[in-house]
């Protein structure tokens, strides 16, 4: 069972499969155009809505910071099969791969670009990463509950099966002598970066086809991990709207 909480990942859900929502719970105490848009959208979906005081909600939530909303929610199939996937998309395969993103909200930020970025699958380590919690729905509005997210025990090893499967892997490093704005990005490709400070770990960063650095004109030496993933995805982005004209 999953739980959701906040305005966008209910709404999201809800949007998305609204029969995997088995019930929300609304804070009765709020009677504000906001929440009662979200409630008139929730019963047009058909899905179940339950008033609750501020203790339930938190109890249900694990904290307080919930919006007023909290859903429980069926886990939804989707493929985790990633070779699948780069068979589907082919030479438009893009995926996102992240090496020890272990704050909740980098990871919910990254994926909320890589979802508005169309990336077709995140890559997760097993170990050294967050994974999917309740905080990364609620930060990512979304994007976790439609984005398939591939965890995997060997990351190394899966980089290299993706290179053998065609698809170019790129990674960022500060010391890189090649900008991003360097490349051509309209092939198969799959972006690779680390958390912020320790970076990608040496076996990671030694696995990719290449280095590449983001530009930095001003005084701080290295951008959140969200941010800098949102600058790859985004050039990669216009380059292939642009190939497209």
């Amino acid at each position: 069972m999953a739980i959701l909480y906040g305005f966008h990942a209910v709404l999201a859900r809800a949007k998305q499969q609204a029969s995997s929502v088995e019930e929300v719970l609304y804070d009765q105490s709020r009677k504000d155009k906001r929440m009662q848009q979200c409630l008139d959208k929730l019963h047009k979906a058909r899905v179940k809505c339950t008033p609750a005081d501020g203790e339930r909600l938190e109890k249900a939530a694990g904290h307080g910071n919930h919006q007023g909303l909290v859903a429980f929610a069926k886990e939804l199939e989707r493929t985790t099969d990633l070779f699948e996937i780069i068979d589907t998309y082919g030479k438009d395969t893009l995926l996102l791969v992240l090496d020890g993103v272990t704050d909740p909200h980098n990871l919910g930020a990254c994926l909320r670009s890589a979802d508005a970025a169309g990336v077709h699958a995140v890559i997760l380590p097993k170990d050294k990463s967050v994974g999917i919690t309740p905080v990364v729905s609620k930060v990512a509005c979304g994007a976790a509950e439609t984005i398939p997210v591939i965890t995997v025990t060997n990351l190394a090893r899966t980089l290299k099966e993706i290179q053998e499967a065609g698809v170019w892997c790129i990674g960022t490093a500060g010391e890189a002598d090649d900008t991003l704005y360097d490349l051509k990005l309209t092939g198969p490709t799959a972006w690779v970066l680390g958390a912020e400070g320790e970076g990608m770990r040496r076996l990671t960063r030694e696995t990719c086809d290449q280095l590449v650095r983001i530009p930095m004109m001003g005084t701080v030496e290295s951008l959140n991990v969200s941010v800098a993933s949102s600058v790859c995805l985004f050039e990669t982005l216009r380059q292939r709207i642009q190939a497209q004209k």
